[in-house]
């Protein structure tokens, strides 16, 4: 006989090794699209428990974070994490209201911020929290309104005529928030019904050293050691029905809530996430993809990284300067990385030439029919042509765009109706759009701005339009700025900021009680907004019509697609994009190689916070507390195994941004960690799932406790959750005997 030691649980092994799964999936379909494959890597929960409009169910802790109490679309997604309506989201997806409860004396966003009570919660600025009711097929409805006659406009105005009459009947008389979404490029129509609740408080947040460790810098890197969370509660009326801020609210208790788990993450362990995934493109075709890489991304990199310069040389000198502006740079910073790293990776993942092969088997299996070759036949001819007249228009409609929104010039486009009021002779029109002019916000319209940041935006925005372009194909003013000015925008620009009306408020203010026309005209910061907007008009009925014409080609080509799969791939089951609706996906704990003989493991320890700090540095400087806790090992029930402080992990599943802030839970629906990025190698997977790249950055549940407990002290909120770890399991000899 010989000894074998085996250890509980031992029989999941036996299942095999869990693979990454693509797809951002709708809940109503998890029991008949996913239910066995999730029960196969280890799902616990039955599909009532995940969905369920009879009963409470797991949907009923996720929440979409959004701005209005109309949920069109949501910025990130949180969770409900204690039965008193407490919620966890991103430090990232907070950041907007942190930084307006903020102020020089009490920077939250530098200092953090932890409610010891009910009575110290803060009402957040313009944050809402939607709980998702139901969702319901309301293709057939929709759709049945469009007729064979109708040509592409006629047939959206019918639809949205139609979705307008659905939501308005189930939104039962304001109860409700119905939000009915296209699929599929418009092929199919689903419902969402949501109760928005108003009043949302932030309960804590750790400092930015802590929330936004590594900055820019780390932005969509691996490893990752950034503590990306923060702390909000949704409150209701004393019936728990939505209702605006009032101090007789009290907090929401919610339908479900998920438990935190200590037990932590294994190589190849479940996960899932649920939440509100923003936009992404998986059927875009290649001359899309084109388009983005080779025109609208660049435009875009430019402009932004250029305003992200000027930004970024008075944000590190004033902190008055850093706060005004933190929400709109870390907003724009996002952004500038991101197409950097789309750039680059559907290049080098060879996302267009993988279109290209598929396109290519489409057009084979649409020419072995007739009836299919007269409805697609022509459908990626006229995505080429219309991809290519967009390339063509394209800069004439950006460039353009930012600098007509920029300095003197952004704030003399508002007042662009009442000079064509005036020009028009019309004393009614005249006198209406000046009582306009005179109801005017004037110290709004400068509010959160620096003079000294706006006056070097203003001229950076025109150097950059300047170089975009062919001499012959400038605006007038850039001959005045080459006559008058001697070519220099910078002198160009102290002169507006020095003279023109939009200048200042007293400036503005002083127009407004005597406006003129001819001074309007002589103008510089007006002549600038004039002639932009001059560009903008001539090439934006081709922008315009040439969009539609992708639209309505996107839509039949998906449509082609979906008869192609059906016929040629039976078994594959497809998703629809992702459009701020809530989603399910699913994958595993797993690491990466991202390149030859180089090798990312699925955790990352605070060890790194060590390795990466620098005492003063913008990106990666660190409490000195945090340090000290780190460096004594000082983390409580909340280390591993081996005594190490896990900070964040990687996982397969499938996410895209508004998926910030989701839960990741494991099979018993605990929630592990928090998702908050996707990873550089990966940057092409919004257009195509790249399964052996493709890694979901989380930061570990036990991570965020730590903070909240051993670095904060906020043991308030610690025992308001609901924390779960499971018993050891005992090692059992089992004799094996030997034939």
């Amino acid at each position: 006989m010989k000894k074998l030691l085996v250890f509980a649980l031992a029989v999941l092994a036996m299942v095999g090794r869990v693979r990454a799964d693509e797809g951002m999936w709708l809940p109503m379909f998890v029991e008949r699209l996913n239910y066995v494959d999730m029960q196969k890597m280890g799902l616990q929960l039955t599909p009532e428990e995940l969905y369920s409009i009879n009963h409470n169910s797991l949907k009923d802790a996720i929440v979409g974070l959004g701005s209005e109490a109309k949920p069109r679309g949501f910025f990130c997604t949180g969770e409900i994490v204690s039965e008193k309506g407490l919620l966890f989201t991103n430090h990232h997806c907070g950041y907007s209201a942190i930084q307006k409860l903020s102020s020089v004396e009490h920077d939250y966003l530098k200092d953090g911020f932890w409610a010891k009570d009910y009575s110290e919660e803060l009402p957040a600025p313009e944050m809402t929290a939607s709980f998702l009711i139901r969702m319901e097929d309301v293709t057939k409805d929709v759709l049945g309104v469009v007729t064979d006659d109708m040509d592409w406009d006629a047939r959206n105005k019918a639809i949205n005529g139609k979705i307008k009459e659905l939501e308005t009947a189930a939104s039962e008389e304001g109860k409700y928030n119905p939000v009915i979404k296209g699929f599929f490029e418009g092929n199919e129509y689903y419902m969402f019904v949501y109760q928005v609740y108003t009043d949302v408080r932030l309960v804590g947040v750790a400092n930015s050293s802590i929330g936004k460790f590594g900055g820019d810098t780390d932005n969509w890197m691996w490893p990752r050691h950034t503590g990306d969370f923060s702390i909000f509660r949704v409150y209701a009326d004393k019936d728990g029905n939505p209702a605006d801020y009032s101090k007789d609210n009290v907090p929401l208790v919610p339908k479900h809530h998920l438990p935190i788990s200590l037990d932590g993450v294994k190589q190849d362990d479940f996960t899932m996430i649920w939440g509100f995934p923003g936009s992404t493109e998986r059927y875009m075709s290649s001359y899309g993809i084109d388009y983005n890489v080779d025109t609208f991304y660049p435009i875009i990199i430019d402009i932004f990284g250029k305003e992200l310069e000027v930004m970024d040389e008075f944000m590190q000198k004033d902190d008055a300067i850093n706060l005004m502006y933190a929400d709109n740079h870390a907003g724009l910073a996002n952004t500038w990385k991101n197409f950097i790293g789309q750039c680059t990776m559907l290049r080098k993942n060879k996302v267009s030439e993988a279109k290209v092969t598929l396109e290519n088997r489409f057009k084979q299996w649409v020419g072995e029919s007739a009836a299919r070759k007269a409805e697609y036949g022509d459908v990626l001819p006229n995505l080429k042509k219309s991809y290519e007249d967009l390339s063509d228009v394209a800069k004439y409609i950006f460039y353009p765009n930012f600098v007509a929104q920029a300095g003197p010039s952004g704030l003399a486009t508002a007042f662009m109706g009442y000079y064509m009021a005036a020009q028009s002779k019309d004393k009614e029109m005249e006198a209406a759009a000046l009582m306009e002019l005179q109801g005017m916000d004037v110290d709004g319209m400068f509010a959160e701005t620096n003079p000294q940041v706006e006056h070097k935006m203003y001229a950076e925005m025109l150097k950059t339009y300047k170089n975009a372009f062919k001499a012959e194909e400038l605006p007038e003013i850039y001959t005045v700025i080459d006559k008058k000015f001697k070519g220099d925008i910078d002198a160009f620009a102290d002169y507006v900021y020095d003279k023109s009306i939009f200048a200042t408020p007293e400036s503005i203010k002083a127009f407004i009680a005597k406006p003129s026309v001819k001074k309007m005209e002589k103008d510089y910061a007006f002549q600038v907004s004039q002639q932009m907007t001059g560009v903008l008009r001539q090439h934006g009925l081709d922008y315009r019509n040439t969009m539609n014409d992708i639209r309505k080609n996107d839509h039949l080509f998906v449509k082609g697609l979906r008869e192609y799969y059906a016929a040629t791939q039976p078994e594959k089951s497809l998703y629809p994009d992702a459009n701020s609706t809530m989603r399910m996906s699913y994958g595993s704990v797993k690491d990466y190689m991202p390149a030859d003989a180089v090798h990312y493991d699925y955790v990352c320890t605070a060890n790194g916070i060590i390795e990466k700090y620098v005492p003063g540095d913008y990106e990666f400087d660190a409490p000195k507390r945090l340090i000290e806790l780190i460096e004594k090992k000082d983390f409580g029930p909340y280390a591993d195994e081996n005594g190490d402080l896990i900070v964040c992990f990687l996982s397969t599943n499938d996410i895209t941004g508004g998926n910030s802030g989701s839960p990741i839970m494991n099979g018993k629906g605990e929630l592990i960690g928090l998702a908050f990025d996707g990873n550089w190698e990966a940057m092409s997977g919004d257009v195509n799932f790249e399964p052996r790249l493709q890694r979901t950055i989380n930061v570990d549940a036990r991570y965020v406790l730590f903070i909240i407990d051993k670095y904060a002290g906020a043991t308030n909120l610690i025992n308001e959750l609901d924390i779960r770890k499971s018993e050891p399991q005992p090692i059992r000899e089992v004799e094996e005997t030997e034939n």
